[in-house]
């Protein structure tokens, strides 16, 4: 009996990962919040996702990429971006960039130590897979 608990647990797990909360923008559950997620008929196997991300005074994400392309829109406040090898950049709101799929994000972070800094951002990724990534060590 105890070798088919363990597959089960595994195929379990294996469903589920998709729906855990982790993101690389950072351990706090409200930080980053869906808010749709779609199956574009047009685009077979790919998934557009549509969400916010918070960053409180001074917050930043630890560096990561995503497998699919985003775009990310600054909706109030400042960010504080650099992409590859590209030197930092820091955008405000109604400022907007692009990343093409699996670019290394090193540095997102709140422009400010004083105001918070919200984007909207829009990703579409393969189905299955995360929008952010940790970026491998």
């Amino acid at each position: 009996m105890r070798s088919i608990h363990l597959p089960i647990a595994l195929l379990t797990l294996g469903l589920l990962a998709p729906l855990s909360p982790t993101w690389a923008h950072g351990e706090k559950p409200d930080q980053v919040r869906i808010l749709q997620e779609q199956l574009p008929t047009n685009a077979p196997g790919k998934k557009a996702v549509m969400l916010t991300v918070s960053y409180g005074p001074g917050q930043a994400s630890p560096a990561h990429q995503h497998p699919g392309a985003v775009m990310a829109y600054v909706l109030e406040g400042a960010v504080t971006s650099k992409l590859n090898d590209e030197p930092e950049k820091t955008y405000k709101t109604g400022e907007f960039w692009y990343e093409a799929p699996g670019t290394i994000h090193s540095v997102s972070r709140n422009a400010s130590k004083t105001e918070s800094a919200k984007l909207l951002v829009w990703s579409l990724v393969d189905e299955g897979r995360p929008v952010t990534e940790p970026l491998s060590q």
